[in-house]
């Protein structure tokens, strides 16, 4: 490569970049279909081989895709009456928190625990609740008197389906052309280079967030049919918080025995809790990441949680959700890099 072709890459780096951070605004709905077309390209992908055509396939996997985000949007209305009920109930928690538990945990370890004061703690959470209403009112006020931001919502929840299906249908035409786009001599390795950024995305980011998904799943019937109340919003939050290996069983044990003490002030709930979250472990190291995520390597854990950060510092939601792919395509490039250095003179004669 002359120094010319060098200088041009780096100019064409810095110009889509720019691009990116200009256009963020407009780019979530694009951003969001593309990642959803990339997770269900390989569903496709199989169907095709069941004889049906791309696009019966692509209609098939739009379907239960839609089905899937509907079912979650299904859910947020039961997490918020579980977090309206959890604040309702607060001043009988911390009541009991005080003669109960806090005394049982003295008697038995020989703790000094200082009390919570329900009356100041209640107050300190309904007026940060207030505020938190107060400023959703504010905004929803703005909103409702500018109908252009209503608009130009209304658009992008309606791009994201409409881009989605035609991106899915067409991905793999897509990858051919950008293919066909590049240098004959960069080609091959530009090829290997993209193969292993989907390995490592796709043990990730397809895979993980099928486990999440599951994982919230089986820890919110879990501690359903264990009779916790915030049953649904605990598993859930486990789930989510999964992505980083054993963080979500830790979060959500802990929590969750929390709120059967709290709730039952019996301690054989908490061997049923347990026994819930030892089943989705249990399930997750033999069926689910074996299944879905396979035997590739994936984004080590602070680097997940480092792009992520990042990724939203620099550039909002649109970052948050180019962060893991930025972070694999970086990953795999310092991988070449340190193959190379560890092959240079530089390395061997040092």
């Amino acid at each position: 490569m002359t120094d010319s072709q060098k200088w041009f890459l780096m100019a064409l780096t810095l110009i889509s970049g720019w691009l990116v951070y200009l256009l963020s605004p407009v780019l979530m709905p694009f951003v969001f279909s593309a990642i959803l077309a990339y997770l269900g390209d390989p569903l496709a992908d199989r169907l095709e081989t069941y004889k049906l055509s791309r696009t019966q396939s692509v209609i098939v996997v739009f379907l239960t895709m839609a089905l899937v985000l509907m079912t979650l949007f299904m859910l947020i209305p039961h997490m918020e009456f579980q977090i309206a009920q959890f604040l309702g109930n607060l001043p009988v928690y911390l009541e009991k928190l005080n003669t109960v538990i806090l005394p049982w945990l003295e008697q038995h370890f020989g703790l000094k625990l200082k009390r919570v004061e329900v009356n100041q703690l209640v107050d300190i959470v309904k007026s940060h609740w207030q505020k938190a209403g107060g400023i959703a009112a504010s905004v929803m006020g703005s909103i409702s008197r500018s109908g252009g931001v209503i608009v130009g919502f209304l658009m992008n929840l309606l791009l994201i389906p409409v881009v989605t299906f035609y991106l899915l249908r067409d991905w793999d035409v897509l990858v051919a052309k950008i293919y066909d786009l590049l240098p004959r001599r960069i080609a091959p390795t530009a090829v290997k280079l993209a193969d292993e950024v989907n390995s490592v995305l796709s043990a990730f980011f397809r895979g993980q967030f099928y486990v999440m998904l599951a994982l919230g799943g089986i820890y919110s019937v879990g501690l359903w049919l264990v009779g916790l109340d915030l049953a649904l919003l605990i598993g859930m939050l486990a789930g989510l918080v999964s992505f980083v290996p054993y963080l979500g069983a830790i979060v959500g044990i802990v929590v969750a025995c929390i709120a059967a003490l709290v709730q039952f002030q019996e301690l054989s709930h908490l061997m049923y809790v347990g026994i819930v979250f030892m089943i989705g472990q249990g399930l997750e190291g033999t069926v689910l990441t074996p299944t879905l995520v396979g035997e590739k390597i994936g984004l080590h854990p602070v680097a997940v949680i480092f792009s992520v950060l990042a990724g939203g510092q620099l550039f909002g939601f649109v970052g948050i959700l180019l962060a893991l792919p930025v972070a694999s395509i970086i990953i795999v490039l310092l991988r070449h890099v340190h193959d190379i250095y560890r092959d240079s003179e530089f390395y061997g004669h040092g």
